[in-house]
């Protein structure tokens, strides 16, 4: 993508900072919308070359008036974290419906041509599989969170039935690396390690995730913002699982860390969210773009380290 003029709103968090800093690169004008909730984690030389807006996504006006002439919205915008989430379910599910109705009518009103959702994997929820899931299988959403971004993937089909508004709903899966901050398992992890401490693990550590790297989610995204037409869902996966239990492992030994894994009880809000099993298909992702994620875990841990 080069030459277009960008809104990414959450532009400041982990995903969007790394998304301003490729669009920069470039040759995009790009404009933040953040309210740096969590802090600001663009580098000073990309942040110095955007155009920064502490905002929040809800306000409907101020957002319609900094999407004038504008040519894709990146709306990555979102309450994090499982704790949070538990914590806050209401307020997650106003921060996600409300954010989409203020970006969508800021698309229609400006005539944006697409718009660019940072939906999750936990829409899959609990489904209990012997193989990797796709786009087409039946979801199963249990937090508030999966719930609002489920409702906001049918809320984009709508959009683009009734006004023609095109956009791609990204379900994400488990995304790391730099500028990650350490609510997430794999910079705890390595904090922990680190520092030579225990590295904690909730429960067996037998329960698996699709970490997928950063750089190659954010080439997934340009790529599918450039090449897909009309409104689609695509998973953004690595399409390898790992358990908690061996990425832990491989930390410590990538780490050259003298820690041990401490197996403790997950707190008692994580339970009901607790998913056993989840890796993701990204072959719709490779036919649409001739592309798919490429770093394998134990590559980009070693990224991390040596950054």
């Amino acid at each position: 993508m080069e030459g277009k003029k960008v809104v990414i709103t959450g532009g400041a968090g982990f995903i969007g900072s790394h998304l301003a800093e490729r669009l920069v690169n470039q040759g995009n004008e790009v404009v933040i919308i953040d309210t740096l909730l969590r802090g600001n984690k663009i580098p000073k030389p990309i942040f110095d070359k955007v155009s920064f807006h502490k905002v929040d996504v809800a306000d409907r006006d101020e957002v319609t008036k900094l999407c004038k002439g504008v040519d894709v919205i990146f709306h990555f915008a979102a309450i994090l974290g499982v704790d949070i989430v538990a914590d806050n379910p209401i307020e997650t599910m106003e921060t996600e419906v409300n954010g989409m109705q203020s970006v969508a009518y800021a698309a229609s009103v400006n005539r944006v041509s697409k718009i660019v959702y940072a939906s999750t994997s936990g829409i899959y929820g609990h489904l209990a599989l012997e193989k990797s899931v796709d786009e087409e299988i039946l979801v199963d959403p249990r937090t508030s969170y999966a719930m609002a971004k489920r409702y906001n993937e049918i809320y984009l089909a709508s959009l683009f039935e009734e006004k023609g508004i095109e956009s791609l709903a990204l379900r994400f899966f488990n995304i790391y690396g730099p500028r990650q901050d350490n609510r997430m398992v794999i910079p705890r992890f390595m904090e922990q390690a680190l520092s030579g401490k225990p590295l904690t693990v909730y429960g067996s550590g037998q329960q698996t995730r699709d970490f997928t790297y950063v750089d190659d989610a954010i080439t997934a995204t340009i790529l599918l913002a450039e090449k897909v037409r009309g409104f689609e869902i695509f998973n953004i996966a690595n399409e390898r699982e790992a358990t908690i239990q061996q990425l832990a492992e491989t930390i410590i030994s990538s780490s050259n860390s003298n820690s041990t894994i401490q197996h403790i009880d997950a707190p008692k809000k994580r339970y009901d969210y607790e998913v056993g099993r989840r890796f993701g298909s990204s072959e719709k992702l490779e036919k649409a773009t001739g592309y798919k994620p490429k770093t394998s875990l134990k590559e980009g841990l070693e990224i991390l380290f040596n950054n």
